[in-house]
């Protein structure tokens, strides 16, 4: 029987999420297998890899072949590289010790490598958030001097109404000043000498017929006499 070490798939559309299994090649791919080593998360940053080392080193030992995918998985963990020590120890060329000390090295440099990219993901997240505040705070500046800009009216447009009331507040003055004389003038004190002026055209107009009237009288006697 073929086994393989493959992944079966998990979690939902779009967010995938893999257990890492042994099973028979002539399984489906989400049916039954043999046994569960592992899981793998690709949806973190950097993926998220829990394996269990002694068991996959196991069946890597007793044949079972790893599919592309858990075969870059295993080589991530050391579990490749384990396998390729232990052969040399069985072939002769270094001791067990010698194998650890190779493994232990290698580990260290690895976990420090993803605890450099881990470091280096933190930062950038902190600088783009910096940058995002930075510019949201500018936006907020930019709109506030936009809203100020519009309800204060251009300088010149100021001088102008400043000027205008400076010049007219004179002219108010004078004509609040002018007032009282225009009050003053002595428009009750010639009504009675229109009325006088009246009156005595009017006793002319009546006395001149009875003043005329005995000249009409005579000339008409002398026209009777004649």
């Amino acid at each position: 029987m073929a086994v393989k070490i493959r992944l079966q798939r998990h979690g939902k559309k779009g967010k995938p999420f893999y257990h890492v299994v042994v099973a028979d090649s002539r399984a489906p791919r989400d049916g039954k297998f043999i046994e569960r080593i592992g899981s793998y998360n690709p949806n973190t940053n950097p993926a998220t890899i829990d394996l269990n080392f002694d068991k996959a080193l196991d069946w890597l030992s007793k044949g079972a072949q790893p599919t592309d995918t858990t075969r870059a998985i295993l080589s991530y963990k050391g579990v490749l590289y384990k396998k390729h020590l232990l052969g040399g120890v069985k072939k002769g060329a270094f001791d067990e010790a010698t194998a650890d000390a190779k493994f232990e090295a290698w580990l260290s440099e690895k976990e420090a490598k993803i605890q450099g990219k881990k470091d280096g993901l933190a930062q950038s997240r902190e600088e783009a958030r910096k940058a995002a505040l930075a510019a949201e705070a500018k936006k907020k500046a930019e709109l506030a001097a936009a809203i100020a800009a519009k309800n204060t009216p251009p300088a010149e447009e100021t001088e102008t109404v400043e000027a205008i009331a400076e010049a007219e507040v004179p002219v108010v003055d004078e004509v609040v000043a002018e007032a009282p004389e225009v009050a003053e003038t002595p428009t009750v004190e010639e009504a009675p000498a229109a009325e006088a002026l009246a009156t005595e055209a009017t006793s002319e107009s009546v006395e001149a017929p009875a003043d005329e009237a005995p000249a009409d009288e005579a000339s008409n006697e002398e026209t009777k006499e004649a």
